[in-house]
């Protein structure tokens, strides 16, 4: 899997290094060679492509922000055509405009591919109630791909597309993010239109998207937020520039299910202390209201705006719909649901959005996206209650009306990425991405234990900020290091591993930016380098170290315990 992302493609077309061509080529590739995952409904081929890339052509790249970037749609969203099945063969028909969101982005240059898998009618978070096949995990092929948009997130995280559209109405655009390993961006209600899209719950729908990157979500937003006269559902809520919350939120007590729960829950209070090192104040909450909000969905009478969309279709085609899924959307018909049963919830939704707004202010909420995963098989033995565990943390965000994004945040096992949400009131979509950026930049950082002229005070200390180095704390190595003074015009230490005549030598550790660590080690003369550097307290972490031919000609200065305390000792004695 090679990840293409916005950005890597348009410096490389800009550069010349590729073309749009060679890429969607590329993707016919990898798109047969993992037919068997049912990430694809109707799967991208160059005779659908080949108008789009011939219209290129007369694009100036300047012009089209999105010139060859090739991306997917989740198969409840129109594309002129191109079947909408919404997951299901005999609900099919052929639109002849495409949705809103497909038309900006075509006209940005864009090359939409084909149609993906999806949870029939958008109603599930698991991936696996599709006439089409279950969509596999693109990491681990026995989990779930989480739904309902699985094709979606599955195909940018297998390399067939740039990015991908999907749709959520209570996590759908976020919980195959996490399970994917992917970025999940849902805006503020109403701030993408949503005309051209099946609807699952009207009121409540969002289009949303998954990328790689926090920086191809942003991209990506500015070309399709903005009101479309023609979708009453739509507003004009612009984006601000991002900036970081004021505070973060993040709840007190939580629950975790599932075969990997106890690594879910260690990846979350790892990242719980993360977030404490992100100069932005922690608070921990009280999270019942949002539960008591995300009841409100599918055990009230919310599940009638279902339907009311649906139902007439459901009842003139037997048999047409998955089991589980006519049961879910025939819950709407019940007749405890009343007229006066739907102004109760809406009356009961109304009050803890208004706390919920208060509570937020300027601040978002983390929460993780999920609080576990399930195997397939599990979801086939037990489908409405593993299905309903994985709207623990995500089925309150559209009906408080809030944005979220989710970003990776880890890993819970092998090939099992952990993911988290973050939350913001709507219109504070600018929040969003502010604080994704600064957790994501900050979980992409490299540690690196530093013995010599580069520690604080030192003259190199300046190559480690420039390169967006950060001192985190002072620490000793484990005591089986020696440390010579090596003969360079500017004294330098050298840390030699010698566990006969070691001893404990002092270190800095510091942490600078993943992709600027290869600049940063590639600049350093030999006879040092970086290597694995063994702390006391039994961790290792990427560090200077020096190649033991040059100790011979070196002065053994390893009684000092550092460089700093050697420094410090030939000043005194001057």
């Amino acid at each position: 899997m090679i990840p293409l992302t916005v950005e890597k493609l348009r410096l490389q077309y800009r550069e010349e290094k590729t073309t749009p061509e060679a890429v969607i080529k590329e993707i016919l590739n990898c798109v047969e060679a993992d037919r068997g995952m049912n990430i694809w409904i109707t799967p991208p081929t160059m005779e659908h492509i080949r108008p789009y890339l011939d219209r290129l052509a007369s694009l100036d790249p300047e012009d089209a922000p999105l010139w060859g970037i090739p991306f997917a749609i989740k198969d409840n969203i129109d594309v002129a055509g191109m079947p909408t099945t919404a997951g299901c063969p005999d609900y099919t028909y052929v639109p002849e405009e495409h949705a809103t969101v497909v038309k900006r982005l075509i006209e940005a240059g864009a090359i939409p591919l084909g149609k993906t898998n999806l949870d029939q009618f958008a109603t599930g978070l698991v991936g696996t109630r599709s006439p089409y096949g279950e969509t596999k995990n693109a990491l681990r092929e026995e989990l779930i791909s989480g739904g309902s948009s699985s094709g979606s997130a599955v195909a940018v995280a297998r390399g067939h597309a740039a990015f991908s559209l999907g749709t959520d109405t209570a996590g759908s655009g976020r919980v195959p993010a996490a399970l994917n390993g992917l970025v999940g961006f849902k805006s503020s209600l109403g701030a993408w239109p949503k005309k051209g899209v099946v609807p699952a719950c009207a009121s409540l729908d969002c289009v949303t998207l998954f990328t790689h990157t926090v920086e191809d979500a942003l991209h990506v937003d500015h070309i399709i937020r903005g009101e479309d006269p023609l979708d009453p559902w739509s507003e004009d809520i612009p984006l601000r520039t991002p900036a970081k919350p004021l505070k973060i939120l993040i709840p007190d007590s939580l629950e975790f299910f599932g075969p990997f729960a106890m690594q879910y829950e260690a990846e979350w209070k790892k990242t719980a202390e993360r977030l404490k090192d992100l100069q932005i104040p922690v608070e921990s909450i009280d999270i019942r209201q949002f539960s008591e909000a995300s009841a409100i969905l599918y055990d009230g009478p919310f599940v009638a705006e279902r339907w009311s969309d649906l139902g007439g279709f459901i009842e003139s085609h037997p048999g047409a719909a998955f089991s589980v899924t006519e049961k879910i959307l025939k819950s709407g018909a019940d007749p405890k649901y009343t007229a006066a049963s739907v102004f109760r919830a809406i009356h009961k939704l109304q009050t803890i959005k208004k706390s919920v707004q208060q509570l937020l202010g300027d601040a978002v909420l983390v929460m993780p996206t999920t609080g576990g995963t399930w195997t397939r098989e599990e979801v086939r033995t037990n489908p409405v209650q593993t299905n309903s565990k994985m709207g623990l943390y995500t089925n309150h965000c559209n009906l408080l009306d809030m944005c979220a994004i989710a970003v990776p945040a880890g890993k819970a096992d092998t090939h099992l990425p952990f993911g988290i949400t973050i939350f913001a009131k709507s219109e504070n979509d600018h929040l969003l991405f502010g604080a994704a950026s600064t957790f994501v930049a900050a979980t992409n950082q490299t540690p690196i234990a530093v013995c010599g002229l580069h520690m604080r005070g030192f003259p190199l200390e300046k190559e480690l900020v420039s390169m967006g180095g950060r001192f985190v704390k002072k620490a000793f190595t484990a005591p089986v290091y020696q440390l010579f003074k090596l003969p360079f015009e500017t004294p330098k230490p050298g840390l030699v591993k010698n566990p006969d005549e070691g001893a404990a030598i002092e270190v800095e550790l510091w942490e600078m930016p993943a992709d600027a660590f290869g600049t940063f080690t590639g600049s350093i003369p030999a006879p040092l380098g970086i290597g694995k550097v063994e702390l006391a307290d039994g961790s290792e972490v990427p560090g200077f170290l020096c190649e033991a031919y040059a100790a011979k000609s070196a002065e053994d200065i390893t009684s000092f315990r550092g460089w700093r305390n050697y420094q410090h000792q030939i000043k005194t004695l001057i």
